[in-house]
């Protein structure tokens, strides 16, 4: 088996001023850098500097594509806007195809209502696999984003979230081994 470690940047799909979500990058991207043979990024959409006048691979940032050609797997922070995902999030996200192809990607949910962007999953899930990325089973749930966390951004119950975003990691590290082995010794 390889021993390079995996790389798995965390990318905050949204662009909005006042984000709930932030926090919650923050804090997942904190336990990604915490895992044992996993080298991360943080990567927020609005640093990136995509052109409206033209879409798809047209648009393509060379460095985020380096990135994603680069990853292992991926993990998506993204809050859902009346069971949607944000439209930006989904203007970067098809800037690349075969950068994506045969990777992991687990997805975190923030929502300010109580089911941690459940819907906005069920809608973003058949767009991952569009792009050839191979989701995990596990979710990210971050319900009532506005209160989950401190005014130094700090997590109020990060024994709970420790647990999930754990379980999570385990699954999208677990898969993202499994895929990478399969790009580099399997041919199709």
């Amino acid at each position: 088996m390889n021993t390079r470690p995996l790389f798995i940047p965390v990318i905050l799909g949204t662009v909005r001023q006042g984000r709930a979500s932030e926090n919650v990058a923050k804090f997942v991207f904190e336990q990604v850098k915490k895992r044992e043979g996993v080298e991360t990024e943080f990567v927020d959409i609005r640093e990136l500097k995509f052109p409206g006048h033209d879409a798809g691979e047209q648009i393509k940032d060379t460095s985020f594509s380096q990135l994603c050609e680069r990853a292992d797997g991926l993990v998506l922070v993204v809050p859902e806007y009346n069971h949607g995902y944000p439209g930006m999030l989904k203007h970067v996200l098809d800037s690349n195809l075969k950068e994506y192809i045969h990777k992991a990607v687990g997805i975190c949910g923030v929502s300010a209502g109580g089911f941690g962007a459940t819907r906005m999953i069920e809608n973003l899930l058949p767009v991952m696999r569009e792009l050839g990325l191979v989701t995990i089973f596990w979710d990210g749930n971050f319900s009532g984003a506005q209160k989950l966390f401190d005014e130094n951004g700090a997590i109020h119950d990060e024994e709970t979230y420790v647990k999930r975003i754990d379980k999570f990691l385990g699954e999208l590290v677990w898969m993202s081994k499994v895929l990478r082995y399969g790009r580099e010794n399997i041919s199709l």
